[in-house]
């Protein structure tokens, strides 16, 4: 007798549950799948105990007849695909048939449905993967699918869950990435019989992200090479947070965990977030449907790219000038509302200096290996252009020559700069905004491989460790692609020949101990990754220090010059510039 067998068809399904079902807010997210895809613009999550007592799910969409209902509880049964090549153009979320046969081996389940056309409802209960019993019922419009239970029949799964809190924190983000995805139906969520969040349904993105990150003020951005679109709504860099938690990507509609993706993101913003940190809130990504196979991971959380490395710097191209000209101050006042109709033009406000980005990013390419010619073969452009922020009222900041138009009233503790404008004060970090200046130079020059460089008259001497010194022999063209010329001396030090001229007032030695520094911790990534980092730490030592004195002519030119510069309200390492205290607030405090 052969050893192999055919194994029961309801351990099959408790095999695939394993992947598919992990906690409550995987069944969330497939039930709300499959509500999607039968048309509902109404969906409800009702939950008890975490999910693990209770998770209803109930939607206004098309609803099954009998057949079908009792059909689609069996492993495999689908209406979304018929034939391999339906896998490369889904336009459903749902495709394998697997969620609710997979369900059901692990919980008590009942599934209710009816169709317009119908007098009376369908009622499967299934328990634990036995046979299903399927009976006639009265039943609304849709279908309500109850999981009772879960994990009663298989103890050892039960015992990984997390606490109720913690399920269903889950549970409220399953449904936020689905709102997200879909602002045209309405999502309400409901735990132990009380109403917890909701999030009504919405004309636009925009106003799906305004609901869903409410105590944010986010950028809306929109961009497009070729056939690749870009639309975005993200955070100030100083709203970044460590690891990509509060970043939303969606492909095609579909939510997924992209890591290289979320990098793509952050990498936009230059220099100014740290390593780790991210923004908050959602980018949405279109894609022919045969460039993508979303076919890749159990609960359809992943997708692979055909061109994972040009979808990269696409994305990055696409949002960076967009952020530039989003965040040339900090959020205040806050944005206001936008309206993302074709008909309204671009913002009057633009990259002072669009084809920089293209000559940096071009710059980049090469190092990686990848030259423009690769990238763009899938996302070709005529006219490439950096992401706009997408059409909105303009407001005072995005004035042209808006820090031009500042008063400069006085110099405080030799640390801020006290202007006057129009609707209040603005105090400026004179090291944060000279800092901002003297890095977008040296990322120009550097980009036009024409950084001016200061010769020494006398070269310094400067002793190094071992690692440092080899860091910089390892990078040493890309070195003196910064303007820094250095020679060995001996076995443990270096002679500083010459340093870029707009770093002047900076020690030398401190600049090359910080490069090496800075090169040892992006040493596992390409030089080209990391260039703005660099070039963010050399701006901070040859820029204007707190407690340095500025005259007022020095002070008017530093406004002139942040008036020529991207991200002008940030520095480069992302703090704020500027503050804003309005005269309605002076007047308030003062009691007028």
């Amino acid at each position: 007798m052969g050893i192999v067998r055919r194994l029961p068809s309801d351990l099959a399904n408790q095999i695939a549950a394993g992947e598919v079902v992990e906690r409550p807010s995987s069944i969330v997210k497939e039930l709300i799948e499959n509500a999607l895809d039968a048309g509902a613009t109404r969906i409800e999550v009702d939950l008890e105990q975490g999910g693990v007592g209770l998770v209803r799910v109930s939607d206004n969409g098309v609803g099954m007849d009998r057949d079908d209902a009792g059909l689609a509880i069996e492993r495999h049964a689908t209406s979304k695909i018929q034939a391999k090549e339906d896998l490369f153009r889904l336009t459903t979320y749902g495709f394998r048939g697997e969620a609710l046969p997979s369900i059901a081996s692990v919980a008590k389940l009942r599934l209710v449905t009816r169709q317009a056309e119908s007098i009376e409802g369908t009622e499967v209960l299934v328990d634990g993967g036995g046979s299903p019993n399927i009976r006639p019922t009265g039943a609304a419009l849709g279908t309500v699918v109850e999981v009772r239970d879960l994990f009663y029949n298989v103890p050892a799964r039960r015992k990984f869950l997390k606490s109720i809190a913690t399920e269903s924190s889950r549970v409220s983000e399953a449904l936020l990435v689905s709102a997200l995805a879909r602002p045209d139906v309405s999502f309400i969520l409901s735990r132990d019989g009380r109403r917890a969040k909701e999030w009504l349904r919405v004309g636009t993105r925009g106003e799906r992200a305004a609901q869903a990150f409410e105590d944010e003020t986010l950028a809306p951005l929109s961009g497009g090479r070729g056939p690749l679109r870009v639309e975005a709504h993200l955070s100030a860099p100083e709203r970044a947070r460590a690891g990509a938690g509060s970043l939303f990507l969606l492909v095609n509609g579909r939510p997924v965990r992209d890591r290289s993706l979320a990098r793509a993101v952050a990498q936009a913003y230059g220099s100014v977030l740290e390593p780790g940190r991210y923004p908050i809130g959602v980018v949405y990504v279109e894609v022919p449907s045969d460039q993508i196979d979303v076919n890749v991971h159990p609960q359809k959380a992943e997708v692979r790219f055909a061109d994972a490395r040009a979808v990269f710097y696409a994305t990055t191209r696409e949002l960076h000038g967009g952020l530039a000209q989003a965040f040339t101050l900090p959020a205040t006042p806050s944005i206001t509302p936008w309206n993302t109709g074709p008909h309204l033009p671009p913002p009057a406000a633009s990259n002072p200096n669009p084809a920089w980005q293209a000559r940096k990013a071009d710059a980049v390419a090469p190092t990686l290996g990848l030259s423009e010619v690769t990238t763009s073969e899938l996302f070709h452009s005529e006219s490439p252009r950096p992401a706009e922020v997408i059409s909105r009222e303009p407001t005072l900041f995005e004035a042209p020559g808006f820090f031009s138009s500042l008063e400069f009233l006085a110099q405080v503790r030799a640390t801020f700069l006290v202007c006057g404008g129009p609707d209040g004060l603005y105090v400026l970090d004179q090291h944060a905004a000279a800092e901002r200046v003297t890095f977008d130079r040296l990322s120009r020059g550097y980009a036009s491989r024409a950084i001016s460089m200061q010769r020494m008259l006398i070269p310094e001497i400067v002793e190094l460790v071992s690692s440092d010194l080899a860091t910089l022999e390892e990078y040493s063209d890309q070195v003196a692609g910064l303007g820094v010329e250095l020679r060995a001396v001996g076995a443990g030090a270096v002679a500083v020949h010459a340093v870029p001229a707009l770093l002047v007032r900076a020690s030398p030695a401190r600049i090359v101990q910080d490069l090496a520094a800075e090169l040892g911790r992006s040493a596992r990534r390409p030089f080209g990754d990391a260039v703005d980092l660099v070039l963010a730490t050399m701006a901070c030592h040859g820029s204007v220090r707190a407690g340095d004195t500025l005259s007022s002519e020095e002070a008017v030119a530093l406004l002139r010059a942040l008036d020529t510069v991207d991200f002008r309200g940030h520095c480069p390492h992302g703090r704020p510039v500027v503050t804003r205290i309005g005269f309605d607030d002076l007047e308030r405090r003062v009691g007028r």
